[in-house]
């Protein structure tokens, strides 16, 4: 039977091109590979997402020159940059939920393609209401987001998974920068063949709204759910068993960790969010250069993403291989809290060369932070990975717009002082990560508790008659998988806890 066993896994496994886990996610990554399921998933991924940071965004760069045709106020721009970042906080919710029960698949291309008219009526805005509206509308895209790290969480193993999440999302958010050199080069163009200013940011938004359209049938026609096929499909063959949303969501909820990860994300994320709105205008006023240097300097911020976001994935993961699942919450902590310092050099600099300084050492920290918490909220529950990936999203855009309404909408603070208290804030708020624990792993100063196995955290999370139904196998394979979160030191006596060979009676 064993032999038998081995031989199914085997020719199961021999479908990939990657090495599979026990749930056919691979164990390894390889960047330049758009293989099926694993690499192309993760492509399709991070420029979706890619590409609804460029929309969101796209009007910060531009702002000296929209505020001009619109007549818009400080607090109108302050007000937009809110919106901005606020309608995503329901559409993550929501798409965190539609990742559970529907797939990412659908989540991702039907998102994407429904806001590409909301991205090419800011060509037809002519006052405040309608520019504040339309930005608003434009940011439920970010939603995207959570269908982002939910897949790679479907398809990848845990012990990489720190790595593969920071790619997808920091290749993603990197779009907050690439707009802030995009947009203005698209301006200049456009005014180059004729059009003048007024018309040619109009014309520019014709860029960020062609790309959505182009993404949207990408995932939807060869995207896939997870490694065996697409979670309808898998559900109509009996292969997957279908859950209800009202346990998967009190799941979520319930778990006090889901509330701090939300917290935490709101003053990485969230300022991450925050700055992308508020730097161009900032360094164009403040240090009084023209439009596109201004945007350069402020690109230098989202553009980090290409290697910041994914080295605090890697640290995350680096630590957890030797010291398991408390390396990765003081990576965590130590990374936030320098951000937060980082942040308020920023705000008090008063020369232009300490300040680019300031704000490069600020995004990279912030953005690592970010790679950081979604090397941990994975573990957080698997019942419930899609709505925990919503929640903390939406914290992301929670905190953004909290900050964005207290220290950049009115005219009571001046940007600078505006970034000292926001950094002042990301220190606070990083403080409460010393209170997540994991009883089969530890926490930032406790050990694991005695006789704890994951195997038995991630079971509770089912009812003896959803376990006979088989509902649990899944957290069960994540258990087996995960056991590298106990740290080298620990790692013999969780193999002997969860003999590697033992197969449990409910296969």
């Amino acid at each position: 039977m064993e032999v038998e066993a081995g031989s199914q896994r085997d020719g199961a496994a021999s479908k990939f091109s990657l090495p599979v886990d026990s749930e056919n996610k691979a164990k390894s990554f390889k960047l330049l590979s758009f293989a099926n399921p694993h690499m192309r998933t993760f492509h399709l991924s991070w420029i979706s997402f890619f590409t609804c940071f460029v929309s969101t965004f796209a009007a910060a760069p531009l702002v000296p020159i929209i505020r001009d045709n619109l007549n818009l106020a400080k607090a109108d721009i302050g007000n937009a940059g809110v919106a901005s970042v606020s309608g995503s906080i329901f559409s993550r919710l929501v798409m965190g939920a539609v990742c559970d029960l529907l797939g990412p698949r659908y989540g991702c291309a039907f998102l994407v393609m429904l806001i590409a008219p909301t991205v090419f009526c800011m060509a037809l805005i002519d006052d405040a209401a309608g520019y504040i509206t339309v930005r608003f509308l434009i940011g439920f895209s970010l939603a995207t987001f959570v269908s982002c790290q939910y897949w790679m969480s479907t398809m990848f193993n845990s012990k990489i998974i720190g790595t593969v999440n920071g790619l997808a999302a920091g290749w993603g958010n990197m779009g907050g920068g690439a707009t802030q050199l995009i947009m203005p080069l698209v301006f200049h163009a456009i005014k180059k063949c004729g059009a003048t200013g007024f018309v040619a940011w109009r014309i520019a938004y014709f860029v960020p709204g062609i790309m959505h359209i182009v993404m949207g049938l990408l995932v939807l026609t060869m995207g896939q759910d997870l490694p065996d096929g697409n979670l309808a499909s898998l559900q109509k063959k009996g292969d997957m068993k279908k859950d209800k949303f009202s346990k998967v969501l009190w799941g979520a909820v319930t778990n006090y960790r889901t509330w701090i990860f939300v917290l935490l994300y709101g003053y990485s994320m969230g300022v991450e969010l925050t700055t992308d709105n508020v730097i161009a205008e900032y360094y164009f006023d403040h240090f009084h250069l023209d439009l596109s240097t201004a945007g350069t300097i402020a690109a230098c911020f989202g553009m980090a993403n290409l290697v910041a976001r994914p080295a605090g994935g890697y640290l995350s993961d680096l630590g957890a291989r030797y010291f398991g699942m408390r390396a990765r919450l003081w990576n965590l902590w130590i990374l936030q809290t320098a951000g937060g310092a980082f942040c308020i050099w920023l705000g008090r600099a008063s020369a232009l060369p300490a300040s680019v300084t300031a704000m490069v050492l600020f995004s990279i920290c912030a953005q690592a932070a970010c790679g950081a918490t979604f090397g941990v909220a994975p573990f957080i529950s698997r019942r419930p990975l899609g709505i925990i990936s919503g929640l903390t999203g939406a914290g992301g855009n929670f905190g953004a717009g909290l900050t964005q309404l207290l220290f950049f909408t009115s005219s009571q603070y001046s940007t600078g002082t505006g970034l000292q208290y926001m950094g002042i804030m990301i220190m606070c708020c990083t403080l409460p990560v010393a209170f997540v624990h994991f009883p089969q792993w530890g926490s930032m100063f406790f050990p694991a508790s005695a006789g704890a196995t994951a195997e038995e955290y991630y079971g509770s999370e089912w009812t003896d008659e959803e376990k006979k139904n088989g509902l649990h196998i899944p957290g069960q394979k994540f258990a087996e998988n995960s056991i590298s979160e106990c740290g080298r030191r620990n790692i013999i006596l969780a193999t002997s806890a969860t003999p590697p060979n033992n197969t449990p009676q409910h296969a």
